[in-house]
């Protein structure tokens, strides 16, 4: 699988998924830091990629993206944008909100598989 191939498999698999420098519990950057902060206080499941692990995807992905930097945070395979972004939509409760749609339906969506 070629590393174009594998961000889009990401990025279907993933509801919510964020590409950021460094882990969740250990973020890499200010950036990425302050975005998983504002994505965790939103309390819903997400998938994330350490960029920092992945050069591959970390010099394919602004391409495909359109986006230059990270962190990048993606949900139901549209890009949402980086670290001031998704800051400026916290502040909002924009967030908060989109991130809780889009986790009830997924959740709604796996329970359906799971009863088949």
């Amino acid at each position: 699988m070629d590393t174009l191939e594998k961000i889009k498999k990401q990025i279907a698999e993933n509801p919510i998924i964020l590409y950021m420098k460094g882990s969740p519990k250990l973020p890499g950057c200010g950036f990425s830091a302050r975005a998983v902060e504002a994505i965790l206080a939103c309390n819903v499941p997400f998938g994330y990629v350490d960029i920092l692990q992945h050069p591959d995807i970390r010099a394919e992905l602004p391409k495909y993206a359109q986006w230059p930097t990270f962190p990048q945070l993606w949900v139901e395979g549209e890009l949402i944008g980086g670290c001031d972004i998704i800051l400026e939509m916290f502040q909002a409760g924009e967030l908060q909100v989109l991130l809780h749609d889009v986790a009830a339906r997924h959740n709604e969506t796996k329970a359906e598989k799971d009863a088949e």
